[in-house]
């Protein structure tokens, strides 16, 4: 009798086994920090899409994803993949600022999109992924909602030099009083379609708390590009909590003023900034 218990326990744990290295799952440490936004799937396949807080709005947004089969039973860890967000408007559709798609770890892909709007009652964002496995290749779309944020975070513009730009605030996300990394994102519309970043440009800034007598901070330091990612980047010095207009005048790079006025008694904001409140 004991003989066959043993055995039997030998049994159940060499089953238990092989089911568990049939079906891959995502490490709990590989999700650590993320929130599901929603599932999208076809006939083949299915894709989770992760953000921080579990939403999407309008501005800077680092979206995450996996991709598995439609029963979840294999993660697809080798698909070269594309996306295109759209917005859906009355009259027309464009898509928006984004970047590649990477790998973010063994099962997971990751990259940002700058929703430059927020949906409403009847224009709505969706998002398209093209994909392909071992040469064969798969589509999958869906509409998505995109929230709007208190305080703005993203514009866009016609400039000086008649091109039409999206400048987005991307950190800091937790401003605190101190002095903060400043990272702001620039790119043009080349046309409802194509949104390349643009390199070169300097942008200037100048924050002030209009409810404090419009005072600035000291020890700002101007944005410039870096060449490791897309983006600007500066020192922005908040001294104390509140609202703050982040003030902004943006050259090209000749040094000509594409965008923006300086701060002045006479002229209390640029007319082009982006916002914090914290």
């Amino acid at each position: 009798m004991k003989f066959k218990y043993f055995f039997s326990l030998l049994l159940l744990a060499g089953l238990t086994s092989c089911s568990t290295d049939s079906e891959e799952v995502i490490p709990d440490n590989e999700l650590e920090g993320l929130v599901k936004i929603q599932t999208i799937q076809n006939h083949t396949h299915k894709l989770e899409l992760y953000s921080a807080n579990g939403d999407l709005q309008e501005g800077y947004n680092k979206i995450v994803f996996n991709l598995q089969t439609l029963d979840g039973r294999e993660m697809i860890s080798d698909a070269e993949i594309q996306w295109n967000p759209m917005m859906h408007m009355e009259s027309m559709a464009h898509s928006a600022p984004k970047s590649e798609i990477n790998k973010r770890t063994e099962n997971l892909y990751e990259g940002y999109i700058i929703f430059t709007m927020a949906e409403n009652e009847i224009e709505y964002w969706s998002i398209d992924f093209d994909y392909t496995i071992d040469g064969e290749v798969f589509s999958l779309e869906a509409p998505i909602t995109v929230l709007p944020t208190e305080r703005q975070k993203v514009t866009s513009f016609m400039g000086l030099d008649d091109k039409r730009y999206v400048l987005t605030l991307v950190e800091p996300t937790d401003p605190e009083v101190a002095t903060n990394e400043v990272t702001i994102g620039l790119f043009q519309m080349a046309n409802m379609m194509e949104y390349p970043v643009m390199d070169g440009y300097r942008i200037l800034i100048d924050p002030r708390m209009p409810g404090m007598g419009n005072h600035s901070s000291p020890n700002n330091v101007h944005l410039t590009r870096f060449a490791s990612d897309d983006f600007y980047h500066g020192k922005l010095n908040l001294t104390m909590s509140g609202y703050w207009r982040i003030n902004l005048i943006l050259h090209n790079e000749h040094g000509e003023v594409v965008k923006g006025e300086p701060v002045d008694e006479i002229n209390e904001s640029s007319s082009l900034y982006v916002e914090l409140e914290f």
